[in-house]
């Protein structure tokens, strides 16, 4: 056990971490591309909260680096080496449902409540209160400590990768934005759309598809859907079908008439899109209810193609399905579907494969299918997955101090998500969430539990120590 009795330096700490953590989770730090300039070129919140942290920083002593309002850093120490901890600012939207302020960071029951508590600002303000207690402590240090501030992890990832453009890559580093124990292992992800051609003179079925939509990111599963029909058969009960079809499927959903429109809305459950099968697909389930009836000729290509993926999230569509023993099974989450009658449809999907797939012959398969039915495989893009070996001297530093900081033993992980350790050269995701508790990013209603950050950080300070002095 180190001689340092980490948790009370943490404690000592306690108000100013939780004063400060609220006042970061107050800023609405969502990407705002409508609202950006050269001067916040990811949006005025996303500005807001790089600023507070690195302002934080700087009256904390660290040195502090703004580079170009797309990323920052932190840091402290000397050497030659240096050991990043990487974390991001940014959060998904906050979406609809919430039974409190998604912005209030209100404590009750020992949690506090914000978009951004669990991802990824609650962890990213532990690992900076680990850093300032090392600091404060004035441990001796052979390698300098860099807290680097990403604000684009939930989007395109142009913070990093602007970042090491124009800074250093650091010798070793792990990422606070996933789970504890220890993420060894990370699929590699790759983003496609299935594009649908617009397709004129087509034949009319007994419904006229005129708009389809549910989802706006690839990467969550989407919980809501609204689709415009013209009901061409008068015959048809539609409402009376689809009550049926949401009573069956245990969901909830709409039907309402605008003029000669009739406009159905589904409400789904939403997940991260690394494991679809964590929540209910409201698009999907959507496109299953439409393909029941003889729609227009475009419309059923575009329905029909989305319902392939009903019950299907382990790559069977494009017949790449796929699993290995470190990571796991290839799973595929469909996270945007849009269609307009006069524009054709979009199919957006993402695919966590593990880190022995052959992504060239996976996209070979994709793009195979895609042909066959006639659409189009666009923006296909492709993040290599990470690993680090179970015996490299970063993991095994790292599981001596999660073992006597919490007495349990840390196991190694594998997963879907990609966070910012595949940024790294040589660099693992470590916590903050603890093994058994509710996994609630990118959901309603996302917490934190209080005591859990203060863990987190006391886990943090030893680490940067151990990594830092050696």
């Amino acid at each position: 056990m180190s001689e340092i009795q980490w948790m009370d330096e943490v404690l000592k700490r306690k108000d100013d971490l939780i004063k400060d953590l609220q006042s970061f989770l107050q800023i609405k730090s969502v990407l705002d591309e409508e609202h950006a300039t050269a001067d916040a070129p990811l949006g005025p919140g996303i500005k807001k909260a790089l600023e507070y942290i690195l302002d934080l920083g700087e009256k904390d002593g660290f040195k502090s680096k703004n580079v170009d309002n797309l990323a920052g850093h932190l840091e402290m120490g000397q050497g030659e080496e240096l050991l990043g901890i990487l974390g991001h600012i940014d959060v998904v939207p906050e979406g609809d449902g919430w039974s409190v302020d998604p912005y209030g960071a209100v404590i009750k029951d020992g949690k506090i409540y914000a978009r951004g508590s669990s991802d990824d600002k609650g962890p990213t303000m532990a690992a900076y209160y680990g850093m300032k207690i090392v600091k404060e402590l004035g441990l001796p240090l052979n390698k300098r400590v860099r807290l680097i501030i990403g604000t684009d992890e939930e989007s395109g990832w142009r913070c990093v990768n602007h970042y090491f453009k124009h800074e250093e890559m650091p010798t070793i580093g792990f990422v606070p934005d996933a789970d504890f124990p220890i993420i060894y292992a990370e699929k590699g992800i790759s983003n496609f759309d299935i594009v649908q051609p617009a397709q004129e003179g087509q034949a009319i079925g007994q419904i006229e598809l005129l708009s389809f939509q549910s989802g706006r990111r690839y990467n969550m599963v989407p919980d809501f859907a609204e689709v415009h029909l013209h009901v061409q058969d008068v015959t048809i009960d539609l409402e009376h079908s689809f009550q049926a079809f949401l009573h069956v499927a245990n969901l909830e959903g709409d039907i309402s008439t605008n003029g000669k429109e009739r406009i159905l809305t589904l409400v789904g459950v939403s997940a991260h899109g690394a494991e679809p099968r964590n929540g209910k697909n409201a698009g999907i389930f959507m496109a299953q209810f439409l393909n029941e009836f003889q729609l227009d000729e475009s419309g059923a290509k575009f329905v029909g193609t989305v319902s392939r993926f009903f019950n299907q999230s382990r790559g069977e569509v494009f017949d790449i399905q796929y699993t290995d023993d470190v990571s796991g099974d290839l799973t595929i989450n469909v996270g945007i579907m849009n269609y307009q009658k006069e524009t054709g449809g979009q199919i957006g999907c993402t695919m966590r494969y593990p880190v022995t797939f052959d992504i060239e012959k996976g996209k070979a398969k994709i793009e195979a299918f895609v042909k066959e039915i006639g659409f189009q495989l666009a923006e296909f893009t492709d993040s290599k997955p990470t690993y680090v070996k179970a015996d490299d001297p970063l993991i095994l530093t790292l599981q001596k101090v999660y073992e006597e900081q919490t007495g349990e033993k840390a196991e190694l992980l594998a997963i879907g998500g990609g966070t910012y350790a595949r940024a790294l050269k040589h660099g693992v995701a470590f916590g903050a969430m603890f093994p058994g508790r509710e996994d609630v990013m990118h959901q309603k209603d996302e917490y934190a539990y209080v005591d859990d950050l203060l863990k987190a950080t006391a886990i943090y300070a030893q680490a940067i120590y151990e990594l830092a002095k050696a």
